[in-house]
């Protein structure tokens, strides 16, 4: 089979790192042994932090191809029935944390890769970036590679997507919200309390419906996902606070709906960070054209990858299913592993 030597490769590099544990803003021990494998294999890299960039022949005659999947985990929740930090192969498929988001797409990605740089004359540049803290969103992650790369043209994020294209994906943006009230005795008629003036807030919040809808990615959503207020039964609560997730689609922008919402609400709001904006490549790219080609089918992803922190087209592609991530008992079947690599391999090499 194609390729079979390089299937070999990435499952064997992606036990290792399953065994390395690489929960996000703790990635170092990862990305050393990752680091070490790449130079075995002879390629050069470059480490920003705990972010590695494998790059070589770069002309600033041909356009430029990014490869980027993120060596860092969410977390094992506690249901696990095995260890999560323990790699096990049972009936063709690979168990461990992080197997499937995104080990999966890390290592085809890599091995892919190495495939083409064995390539003459290739028409375009190739990187590959591996990059931390994709699961925080953290500063230190993508957002410190970026000012390290030449101009990219075009990337592919080896988010797991079933092997087809997610050609859009949603924003986010976490607003924290306070309301206030004053502070009074429970048995009496006294005080304001903040429970009360937040309900309007909440119920508008539940009821609004932003009126532009995304063919790919649905409806723009503010929930409010977490709410604290008061200190003990017999004290009127003098403030609530809350917090709102906030999933947009292409055609909203967060600096927007922060203003908007402050218009409607009476509660003080604060957005955490604006930078994680809705994302979407046109669906006549040559490289989206080529996946259909390939008989692949394009689709808008709700879940959020680092490609809202890239300023140039790309768009999610790699093997294992959304579904599997930060779930118990996670896993990357061998055989998705290995047509991942075949897929890439063509899809580039066009």
């Amino acid at each position: 089979m194609a390729y079979k030597k390089y299937t070999n490769e990435a499952t064997a590099l992606l036990s290792e790192l399953i065994s390395t544990p690489s929960v996000s803003r703790d990635e170092k021990a990862a990305a050393d042994l990752l680091q070490k494998r790449i130079k075995a294999w002879g390629l050069p890299c470059k480490r920003i932090g705990n972010n590695l960039i494998v790059a070589r022949r770069i002309s600033k005659k041909k356009p430029t191809l990014l490869l980027n999947a993120h060596i860092d985990t969410v977390k094992p929740v506690a249901t696990w029935t095995r260890d999560p930090f323990q790699p096990v192969i049972e009936d063709g498929k690979l168990y461990g944390l992080g197997a499937n988001d995104c080990g999966g797409g890390l290592v085809s990605l890599l091995m892919a890769y190495r495939i083409l740089m064995n390539k003459d004359n290739l028409p375009y540049n190739i990187i590959y970036v591996a990059s931390c803290e994709e699961e925080v969103s953290g500063q230190d992650g993508f957002s410190a590679v970026l000012p390290h790369l030449p101009a990219i043209d075009v990337a592919i994020v080896g988010e797991p997507t079933g092997m087809q294209p997610a050609i859009a994906e949603k924003g986010l943006m976490v607003i924290d919200g306070t309301a206030h009230g004053i502070s009074g005795h429970a048995a009496r008629n006294e005080g304001v309390n903040a429970i009360n003036e937040v309900l309007d807030d909440l119920q508008w919040l539940r009821d609004y419906k932003f009126r532009k809808i995304s063919p790919l990615l649905g409806e723009t959503k503010a929930t409010v996902t977490v709410i604290h207020a008061g200190t003990q039964h017999n004290v009127i609560p003098d403030k609530v606070e809350f917090v709102i997730d906030v999933r947009t689609n292409e055609y909203y922008q967060n600096e927007y709906l922060f203003a908007f919402l402050q218009k409607h609400m009476k509660s003080e709001l604060k957005a955490r960070s604006f930078r994680l904006h809705s994302s979407s490549i046109p669906e006549d790219h040559p490289l989206i054209r080529k996946c259909k080609r390939m008989r692949m089918k394009p689709f808008g992803s709700p879940t959020l990858s680092d490609q809202a922190l890239m300023p140039f087209p790309s768009f999610k592609l790699g093997p294992g299913e959304s579904s599997r991530s930060h779930s118990a008992d996670e896993f990357i079947c061998i055989d998705e592993i290995h047509q991942a690599i075949n897929c890439y391999v063509k899809l580039i090499s066009g």
